[in-house]
């Protein structure tokens, strides 16, 4: 996606751009996570973490209707960017990933790491865990199970749960009919994972609402012991004409406005502490850029959530 000069309204602020990180406490931390080397699949997911910084700046940091039907200015919370993790892939990119990931959360309500593929998802999740891995919990929004032997972006929910996660408090929301193998679906189920499949989520109706409460649901599953829960957003669990950028995203996948409510639903809740954006290919995306623009807003609306929690 190519920059292009954007007016100036000084009644208009624009997301992003957000400062590196003081020591007060703040609101959200943004770490850039750009994993690519073990890919499945031909991909150039590295350069995504600097696409969606450039595309945020497209958008205003406002919530035009609030709880109270007033607007929210999301740019009166505290963000600030920690950066890329430089070379997040293999064991010692990973343990730079974890480092990374707890120094940022240690003084936010909330991390966002901006993949990068899927395999982003075991540093960061471990880093932002730490030692209540025992209790924590995971949600994914992702086509596939991730189950797959090995070590790639295939693979990440198999390597948490071999790490010590228990796959009881795993819930996998958006699995698509022809994007996985039985062999995995079986897996899924000898481990006890909870799967709510696209067409499951689709059958429940009923708008956001309904998608709320599928995330409710999930969420009260993940953090049934108590500990944090870490949100997969994989955005090929979209259709692939609103993210052609993934190159695993099928057509019928979810719409635009479906992940966006998901992903602002989950981040509302306390019990979230860290989210990554995963599998967007800015390299691959269409030329308008919507798959990089799908995902800064949901780096939006992660920071819309947290506005929303109860302080």
């Amino acid at each position: 996606m190519t920059s292009v000069p954007l007016p100036h309204d000084p009644l208009w602020p624009r997301a992003g751009g957000w400062p590196a990180p003081t020591g007060s406490r703040t609101d959200l931390a943004l770490v850039g996570v750009p994993t690519w080397r073990t890919s499945v699949s031909t991909t150039g997911a590295h350069a995504t973490p600097a696409a969606v910084r450039d595309a945020l700046r497209r958008y205003s940091p406002a919530l035009i209707t609030g709880p109270d039907g007033m607007p929210v200015d999301l740019g009166e919370l505290d963000v600030v960017d920690h950066g890329d993790v430089d070379e997040p892939d293999g064991p010692e990119g990973e343990a730079r990933a974890r480092a990374a990931v707890g120094a940022a959360l240690a003084g936010a309500r909330a991390v966002v790491a901006l993949g990068g593929d899927n395999a982003l998802t075991v540093p960061v999740a471990l880093g932002a865990w730490g030692d209540d891995l025992p209790t924590a919990g995971l949600v994914t929004f992702d086509a596939h199970y991730d189950l797959r032997d090995g070590v790639s972006n295939g693979s990440p929910v198999r390597r948490l749960v071999e790490a010590g996660l228990d796959p009881a408090r795993v819930v996998q929301v958006g699995i698509a009919d022809f994007a996985n193998s039985a062999a995995y679906a079986r897996r899924a189920r000898d481990l006890g994972i909870t799967v709510v499949t696209l067409d499951d989520l689709r059958a429940r109706g009923n708008g956001a609402a309904g998608l709320a409460d599928v995330v409710r649901e999930a969420l009260d599953v993940a953090g049934a012991a108590g500990g944090p829960v870490h949100l997969d957003v994989d955005v090929d669990v979209c259709d692939r004409s609103v993210a052609p950028g993934c190159p695993a995203s099928v057509p019928g996948g979810l719409a635009a406005w479906e992940l966006r409510a998901l992903v602002r639903a989950a981040a509302a809740d306390p019990r979230v502490r860290s989210v990554d954006l995963a599998e967007v290919d800015a390299t691959a995306d269409a030329p308008d850029g919507r798959t990089v623009r799908l995902a800064a807003l949901c780096v939006l609306e992660v920071l819309a959530g947290v506005a929303l929690r109860p302080r």
